[in-house]
């Protein structure tokens, strides 16, 4: 098979690539910006283009698929030659589908939560040495590449309901047609694509009508949107979870199951749920109860999921991939009640279409009361550069309360400010879906320890 990936640079599409790749496949690609750690992987394989931006002379007849990705545009000339010659055109979900087709395949959906139940299952499997295929949205542990495409009876998918391709404006996770499904809640999100929280329900609602006759549904029972979502279903099983009895000893989260309580490595409500619904998946895909329990309890996390990064005798640092306002509640709370006798200072990037638009600011009411102190983040390049209005630290101010935030629009005060707090006894958590203007996440939190 020839395959050549319209915007390889991209992280989900440099991850299949170099997973064509391993499977024998030809691959080429092209993209008008690679930027790490995609180009050295993709050299590392012999896919990094020989120079960037679009080459519509790539493009023949010879070629048996071309995989779009979102970062290019309509009017791509490499897309246009494309059409013009009746190439197959695939977006990168239809693509996942194709080679998943005859597989079983688990589809994680949700507004949050989707990567650390993806990977909690990936984990338990590989413990039992099950053979299995995975889309997941983090570079994990162990494992060398985001997607993988064998000859396993399994594929497990991270499902987004982001759009599919510029030409292809359906969420992702419409495509896949799982057996087994799992939901973990409804939290409006993607404002730029969905204007409405109605709307944005309605995907989750579509997306249940996927699911293959007689397949399962696992949702949490503590949303309201997941119940409604549930009860209008038919022709599928369904199995809710929901959080599980737990204690906190000491720092160490311990679960409570029929063969006693059990430390894990993970700890907050929402992890404990992800847990849930990802024990559900294995049951359902013939793991025994018990062997799940005594694989997840080496489970440590995925990357970017409050994830500790730097840790002394009187600081630790968590990073975590938190940017929604749901996520951003849940993830302060969680870490306030894993350290209740610690100062807890949180500090977040607003850096998201969503999080930045001022009408959709006032989703932040409350999220960060959960924490000592808060810290909020903005940089009026990125509003700019998105096209988007203006907005001021006081309209940022204003929208978090009743939780009293401090606004910065300059990564170096907050930073500077940082440094040069008394860390002892506290829990620094720096959450972001980007990166604080170039700071390195890894790096800061050692100096800050």
């Amino acid at each position: 098979m020839k395959v050549h990936f319209i915007a390889v640079g991209g992280s989900a599409m440099h991850n299949m690539a170099i997973a064509l790749h391993k499977k024998g496949f030809s691959v080429c690609g092209s993209d008008d910006e690679i930027f790490e750690p995609s180009k050295s992987r993709l050299a590392k394989h012999g896919l990094l283009p020989t120079k960037e931006g679009w080459n519509p002379e790539l493009i023949s007849a010879e070629l048996d698929a071309i995989i779009l990705g979102m970062h290019a545009k309509k009017d791509n000339p490499e897309l246009l030659k494309a059409q013009e010659l009746g190439l197959k055109i695939y977006s990168y979900p239809e693509y996942v589908y194709e080679q998943a087709k005859d597989k079983k395949r688990v589809v994680i959906g949700g507004s949050h939560g989707k990567t650390s139940i993806t990977s909690m299952i990936l984990h338990v499997l590989q413990h039992q040495n099950i053979a299995f295929d995975y889309l997941v949205g983090a570079q994990l542990e162990g494992f060398e590449t985001m997607v993988s495409f064998t000859d396993a009876p399994i594929m497990v998918i991270e499902g987004d309901e982001y759009l599919s391709s510029p030409i292809d404006r359906r969420p992702k996770f419409l495509w896949y047609k799982p057996q087994i499904a799992v939901l973990s809640g409804v939290a409006w999100d993607h404002i730029n694509v969905f204007p409405t929280f109605d709307n944005y329900v309605e995907q989750f609602e579509l997306f249940s009508k996927t699911i293959e006759p007689e397949g399962l549904l696992t949702y949490f029972y503590g949303d309201e949107e997941l119940k409604k979502i549930a009860d209008s279903t038919s022709g599928i099983r369904l199995r809710p979870y929901t959080t599980p009895t737990h204690r906190i000893e000491n720092g160490i989260t311990s679960v409570g199951t029929n063969f006693g309580w059990l430390p894990i490595k993970v700890f907050g409500e929402h992890n404990l749920q992800n847990m849930m619904a990802a024990l559900n998946v294995c049951v359902e895909l013939g793991i025994e109860e018990q062997d799940f329990y005594q694989a997840i309890q080496s489970f440590s996390g995925a990357a970017k999921r409050l994830e500790e990064i730097a840790r002394s005798e009187k600081t630790v640092v968590y990073k975590d991939f938190a940017h929604s306002p749901s996520k951003l509640k849940a993830t302060s709370a969680a870490v306030k009640k894993q350290y209740a006798d610690k100062k807890v200072i949180a500090c977040m990037e607003l850096h998201t279409f969503s999080s930045l638009n001022k009408t959709f600011l006032k989703e932040y009411s409350g999220c960060m009361s959960a924490t000592d102190e808060a810290i909020v983040f903005f940089n009026p390049k990125t509003i700019q550069h998105k096209g988007l209005e203006t907005i001021s630290k006081q309209d940022v101010e204003d929208a978090f309360l009743p939780s009293k935030v401090t606004v910065y629009d300059d990564a170096q005060l907050v930073t500077s400010y940082l440094k040069s707090q008394n860390l002892d006894n506290s829990v620094v958590l720096l959450m972001t879906s980007g990166n604080f203007d170039g700071l390195n996440l890894n790096e800061f939190a050692q100096e800050l320890v």
